[in-house]
């Protein structure tokens, strides 16, 4: 496992330098700026889009605006924000959160970009069905000649929507609260059983494709998120004295980075953009393909709700767990990482009960999650291989959630964040080339709406 654990953080390692760093969070600065603050502007109407007051079910694509952002929410808002988050205070202190604030903030104009362009330019697969994402952004909107990205993003997509993480931190999460609470005893292959009956239950559900996966998602979304909330929300009012004290600490510690990493505050930032990364996929490109299987043929409508996937994600659902975190102050006193840690939080906040409780939380976070990611594989390995050998990842899938189960965190952390920073290219370059056509499709909209709504009849 040691081996295994070496390569892997080399691989980690170089993704995430800093070409990657330039590219993500430059590019995330560009989108903010070049759009003029708009989709930030239009927020309420995002929220009328997402209510369905545009919905026609006559336009082409698979799955209605709000079955996409839950379908796209389901795969952000999942382990990334529990354990991931844990893992980024763990690593840098409380200031990574400060770092991934920002990273969500830029990442909403980057998300309003990359998704608004996943609607623009659809392509068809080889069955003739229409598909979004990055491959078909590039193919579509850049020309056959970039076909060597498209290729490239399809194969990190395969790594990248592995459902390692997911699975690993939900067994342990199993195993610590409800299996072995005591101490698993030596040489238990506990792990690898939890492994094959999660890949049996997310069997049903993926292999019923993504109206099945989208019609589940739709359902259980919202309800993870307020139960999660309201959950976090009583630690925060019975620990309402040290809140002031923590966003203190975030802030102070985001620019000297003196609660771990003694000072680094590069690596703090870096520590920051990855864990947002993890956490919300802005600019990463998974996202886009959910939203590009939309029922809309306004993009820009699209884009204004992907936009929303961050706010939900890490502004909110990852500010949760961080303060649960800090405010109990079990990141000074425990050497714990990743769900362990916020599994310590909540026990501490609610002796006796708040591991369950976390436990309910993370099993339909967890269960979400491992729905969604599949899409995202089938379709990176249909774009490579065609329409009628997609299916087959699914069964490297389900493999995965096995291989998830069983293998150390810190080596599924580093196939994962590997994956994804090699996603973050492709995505990037071509939704930067190609901004100027969204700015323009942005301006032709709006205008039809103030057209629209000034009108006597509207």
């Amino acid at each position: 496992m040691e081996t295994l654990t070496y390569w892997t953080a080399q691989f980690s390692s170089f993704a995430w330098g800093l070409p990657l760093l330039i590219v993500l969070v430059g590019g995330g600065i560009f989108f903010f700026g070049y759009s003029s603050l708009l989709p930030f502007r239009y927020f309420g109407h995002a929220i009328q889009i997402l209510r369905g007051k545009y919905d026609d079910p006559n336009d082409p694509g698979q799955l209605h605006h709000f079955q996409a952002l839950s379908t796209a929410v389901a795969a952000t808002v999942g382990m990334g924000n529990i354990s991931g988050v844990a893992v980024a205070i763990a690593v840098g202190g409380p200031g990574a959160l400060f770092w991934m604030w920002m990273s969500a903030i830029i990442g909403m104009a980057t998300k309003f970009f990359t998704c608004t362009l996943a609607i623009m330019y659809r392509g068809k697969d080889s069955a003739g069905e229409i598909q979004g994402g990055p491959m078909y952004v590039i193919m579509e909107g850049l020309g056959t000649a970039w076909k060597p990205l498209a290729v490239f993003f399809s194969l990190a997509a395969l790594i990248g929507a592995l459902p390692l993480f997911t699975a690993n931190q939900l067994t342990q999460s199993l195993v610590d609260v409800v299996i072995y609470p005591q101490g698993m005893p030596e040489g238990s292959r506990i792990h690898l059983w939890i492994g094959l009956i999660m890949a049996a239950v997310v069997a049903v559900v993926i292999l019923g494709g993504i109206k099945r996966i989208g019609a589940v998602a739709g359902r259980l979304v919202p309800t993870m998120v307020v139960l999660y909330a309201l959950a976090v929300g009583y630690i925060l009012v019975t620990h309402a004295s040290d809140i002031p004290a923590s966003f203190q600490l975030i802030f102070k510690d985001a620019f000297t980075a003196s609660a771990v990493l003694g000072g680094a505050v590069a690596e703090l930032i870096r520590t920051g953009v990855r864990r947002a990364a993890f956490s919300n996929e802005a600019g990463v490109g998974t996202a886009p393909m959910a939203h590009g299987a939309a029922k809309t043929d306004e993009p820009i409508r699209e884009g204004l709700i992907a936009m929303l996937g961050p706010a939900i994600d890490t502004l909110l659902v990852c500010t949760l767990t961080a303060l649960a975190i800090i405010v109990t102050g079990v990141w000074v006193d425990s050497e714990a990482n990743g769900i362990t840690l916020t599994l310590q939080a909540f026990e501490k906040a609610m002796p006796g009960w708040g591991a369950n409780v976390l436990m309910v939380c993370v099993a339909i976070f967890s269960v979400t999650t491992l729905f969604t990611f599949s899409y995202y594989g089938t379709k990176a390995l249909g774009f490579l291989a065609g329409a009628k050998r997609k299916g087959l990842y699914n069964y490297i899938y389900l493999a995965g959630i096995v291989f998830g189960a069983a293998v150390p965190i810190e080596a599924v952390l580093n196939i994962i964040d590997g994956g994804y920073g090699l996603m973050a290219f492709p995505t990037m370059i071509s939704a930067i080339l190609l901004a100027p056509k969204v700015k323009a499709a942005a301006k032709d909209y709006f205008s039809r709406m103030a057209v629209q709504k000034s009108s006597p009849d509207s």
